[in-house]
């Protein structure tokens, strides 16, 4: 398998976790965080690091960005493009608008650079167990960097979407149906809870649905271990945070005249959680966020 050279901008959770992959597989990782303790982090699993941003484009094979959808992302690539050499892919592995995709693919091909779109699911446990990449754009360009995403992705976790945009299309759509989901589990365990049987263990319940039941999920097996903890959940919040993914879904649902109406609840019982507290059903989910992802959770005043 090739070895390749990855410049890596942005050595948070995903990140470090990207770095950690990529170095165990051989390939030699180069990469920058503003934080001076990311940096060292990454140093210790064996990267190289910079100190400035502009310093990180020379002699790669591709630039990976684990940054914040947005301007964030735009601001690096046109920090780095001067330097940039047109041989560079770009990959960006957040958890961007596949419009914006779009539009970056365009304005880089007009450029002789490749970027990639690559939806990148997983959260903390991707580090160990490998990551779930979907991955848009030029197709040459994702070829070239198979050797990455054999060492990043679990065993079939990777796989070509389509053309720009559709990586994170895929991903986002995936978002949605995270969605409703934990929403689904969400709801049961509440009832569980709180029904005719009120005494009922719930770490028995997700332990015996996570082995061989129909609603078996690596989801439901966090719930047990969640459970195996703290069945009350009397100290955290009910408040559900969320990015932006959820309601581009149902925004992009809408244009297509598809009803999403799972998702629509969902959304709004996020909304409703975090202006009101939420309930032991909205708990769940927070819990169920900060196991998969870290998402923080907010301790309940008392």
């Amino acid at each position: 398998m090739a070895h390749l050279k990855i410049g890596l901008v942005g050595l948070g959770r995903m990140g470090l976790s990207i770095a950690y992959r990529l170095v165990n597989a051989g390939h030699e990782v180069v990469g920058f965080d503003f934080s001076e303790q990311a940096r060292q982090q990454a140093q210790e699993l064996g990267a190289a690091v910079v100190t400035q941003l502009t310093d990180i484009t020379q002699n790669l094979d591709a630039l990976w960005l684990m940054v914040p959808a947005g301007n964030p992302v735009d601001d690096v690539i046109q920090q780095v493009l001067p330097t940039l050499s047109k041989e560079t892919i770009i990959v960006d592995g957040g958890n961007s608008n596949f419009h914006d995709s779009i539009r970056r693919a365009k304005l880089l091909a007009e450029q002789g650079i490749a970027l990639l779109d690559c939806g990148t699911s997983g959260g903390l446990h991707g580090r160990d167990i490998g990551f779930s990449l979907m991955i848009g754009g030029d197709k040459a360009a994702y070829e070239t960097l198979i050797p990455a995403f054999q060492a990043l992705a679990a065993p079939n976790g990777y796989e070509y979407m389509g053309p720009a945009g559709a990586g994170h299309y895929v991903k986002m759509i995936h978002n949605g149906i995270e969605y409703s989901m934990l929403q689904a589990y969400a709801e049961g365990f509440d009832l569980l809870k709180h029904g005719h049987y009120q005494n009922l263990d719930l770490e028995k319940i997700s332990s015996v649905w996570s082995n061989g039941s129909i609603i078996r999920s690596w989801c439901l097996e966090l719930a047990h271990q969640v459970f195996k903890q703290d069945q009350a959940l009397e100290t955290i919040s009910g408040e559900i945070g969320e990015n932006k993914t959820g309601q581009w879904t149902l925004d992009e649902a809408k244009l297509a005249h598809v009803p999403m109406k799972m998702l629509d609840q969902a959304l709004a019982v996020r909304a409703w959680s975090r202006a009101s507290g939420g309930n032991y059903g909205t708990k769940v989910v927070a819990m169920l966020r900060h196991a998969f992802g870290g998402h923080s959770i907010k301790k309940r005043e008392i």
